[in-house]
């Protein structure tokens, strides 16, 4: 096949490239033709270029390309010149190219969709022929932001110290956390590889080892329910630390984001970043990783309410529980409809109704205003600053829940009002930290770990471990950036007798333990030191970087919320012969 090779690229021409001579290669963004004169815009990743094709100037030319149309794959050679008409908007906008030779590299069939930017066709069609969806600059865009994140990851870690080190994809399943996804062994049958939910225990043992600053681009699986934020397969930049403090992880972490957001978006970041408790952010936000670009914050008025003669917020509080309140400022005008609307929202957090009251011409109404005695309305809208044209949510309950309840609300009328929208092009980092250790189970009747079984307490707490679990908080961080969990770790368990204690909280018979984490436990018994690291989501700081809230548009080829890749159909199907040389049957469609 022959084509002339490119001399230059579709978005390299400027006025000092006037009177050369250039071969450029690319797709046909659009074909204009005015009779004498036909403009195509070639179009490639670094741009567009305008190529004109005269017949007064190649007569034979412009009848040679009468089949060229949108995607055609062409090369063109020709002279550089000064537009007459320039087009400000485009980098290459004040130059044309007058084109002596045209060459077709390719044809293309018609596109099912138009490789345009502002593009309204549904995400499964543009999934399905992901490969046409790439070419929109756009989305091109966001693939040299998340290039330039590789680039500068590798340089600021080796800066820092660092060394990389591939850690394994086939490992053993330690199912305490998310699900994972499992790979049968064919020499091995009946048995089980699993895919890496993270790279955790292994790079604790390149602590063990000695490699005492450890880092990796790595990819990880979980088989979770997915969301704009959320696929079955991700990318992390995983970190871990000897002989560190929290404090020391912290301070890189920040030096990190520092530097990127610098050389991505040329910000400044300012550290140290601002730090919350796990119990402040949950009782001013309502989450773990409040987006506080904004006000909206929860206030508790269970003192108010445990005498209230509503008795639903009454009882709660005489049971242990709490009521959270939210002002929604000048959201008085809601109707009763958006209302309803709200409360089946509350509903999917755990709420079993949103008890509401509004402020309108000194006027209190609402849906328990008659159930409250004397002056009980007019202090609670005291206690919250509630204004004429305010609508006034009440989250009674367990306190965790309520609060979660809250910050759900807090974020729907954040999205109802344009607030997110006002501040949806600024930044905002914090920590989140002293976390709860564990969490019981009410379902499995057990603790559970918050972060992982390997996360250690604080060491004011550790003696908790044994009288008092409950009120363990951990050495755990996240950092959350505009609402999202950025990044997360925490210092690790680097004794066996305290890692022992943790399995033992966790429910784990002895011989569970060594037979799932044996070989982790055996490491801490020949001097593992103190160590502690972070993860960051990398196609989530990407997803940051770019402004976009779905993290598909900066994965090449991502999975459906249903975990499905449209393009090439899996998962699928396998046949009998395969599934027998993994010593496993088809499965029985029919019951």
């Amino acid at each position: 096949m022959h084509f002339e090779k490119r001399t230059t690229n579709c978005g390299h021409l400027r006025p000092s490239d006037a009177d050369t001579t250039v071969t450029l290669n690319g797709w046909v963004n659009a074909r204009r033709d005015y009779g004498g004169v036909i403009f195509i815009d070639l179009r490639d990743r670094y741009g567009v270029t305008q190529v004109v094709v005269d017949s007064a100037h190649t007569p034979e030319l412009a009848s040679s390309i009468d089949a060229v149309r949108s995607e055609y794959v062409l090369w063109v050679k020709g002279r550089v010149r000064m537009r007459e008409n320039p087009n400000p908007k485009i980098p290459t906008g004040l130059v044309e190219l007058l084109a002596d030779e045209i060459g077709i590299i390719n044809a293309a069939d018609v596109t099912p969709f138009e490789i345009v930017d502002d593009l309204g066709t549904n995400e499964e069609l543009r999934l399905t022929y992901r490969y046409l969806d790439l070419r929109r600059p756009a989305l091109q865009k966001n693939f040299l932001v998340r290039n330039k994140l590789y680039q500068i990851t590798h340089r600021f870690f080796e800066q820092e110290g660092f060394i990389e080190v591939e850690t394994p994809v086939l490992t053993k399943s330690t199912p305490e956390g998310a699900r994972d996804f499992l790979v049968p062994s064919r020499m091995n049958k009946g048995r089980f590889y699993a895919l890496p939910q993270s790279p955790q225990l292994f790079k604790q043992l390149l602590m063990v080892s000695g490699f005492d600053k450890y880092m990796q681009i790595v990819k990880c699986f979980r088989d979770e329910d997915l969301r704009a934020d959320r696929q079955p397969e991700f990318t992390q930049i995983d970190v871990e630390m000897s002989y560190v403090t929290q404090e020391d992880i912290l301070a890189l972490t920040e030096r990190f984001i520092a530097m990127a957001w610098k050389e991505i978006l040329g910000t400044d970041v300012p550290v140290p970043f601002p730090r919350m408790s796990f119990h402040d952010a949950l009782n001013r936000f309502g989450s773990d990783k409040p987006d506080i670009r904004y006000g909206l914050e929860l206030q508790n008025v269970s003192t108010l309410a445990k005498d209230s003669s509503f008795s639903i917020f009454s009882s709660t509080v005489a049971e242990g529980g709490v009521v959270m309140a939210l002002n929604a400022k000048a959201c008085g005008s809601f109707s009763r409809k958006q209302i309803d609307e709200l409360t089946e929202h509350a509903k999917k957090y755990g709420a079993k109704g949103l008890p509401w009251l509004k402020m309108a011409d000194g006027e209190i109404s609402g849906s328990f205003a008659k159930q409250l005695a004397g002056d009980e309305a007019a202090r609670l809208c005291g206690e919250l600053g509630a204004e004429n044209g305010d609508l006034l949510l009440f989250f009674p309950g367990e306190w965790e829940r309520a609060c979660t309840i809250g910050g759900a609300l807090r974020t729907e009328i954040a999205k109802r009002c344009g607030i997110l929208s006002q501040v949806s092009k600024s930044y905002s980092f914090h920590w989140v930290v002293e976390f709860p250790l564990l969490e019981y189970s009410e379902e499995e009747s057990r603790w559970i770990a918050r972060h992982h079984p390997f996360t250690a307490p604080m060491t004011d707490d550790v003696h908790l471990l044994h009288s008092d679990p409950t009120h363990a908080r951990a050495v755990a961080h996240d950092l959350v950036i505009n609402g999202y969990e950025a990044a997360g770790g925490s210092i690790r368990i680097h004794t066996n007798d305290v890692q022992q204690r943790m399995f033992d909280l966790l429910g784990f018979e002895r011989e569970d333990a060594e037979q799932k984490f044996g070989f982790l436990l055996n490491a801490l018994r020949f001097g593992a030191p103190p160590h502690g690291g972070i993860a960051f989501g990398f196609d989530r700081l990407v997803m940051l970087l770019c402004g976009t809230e779905n993290i598909r548009d900066v994965i090449a080829f991502p999975k459906t919320t249903s975990g499905l890749s449209l393009m090439d159909g899996c998962p699928s199907g396998v046949d009998e012969r395969q599934l027998a040389e993994v010593g496993m049957r088809p499965l029985d469609t029919r019951q």
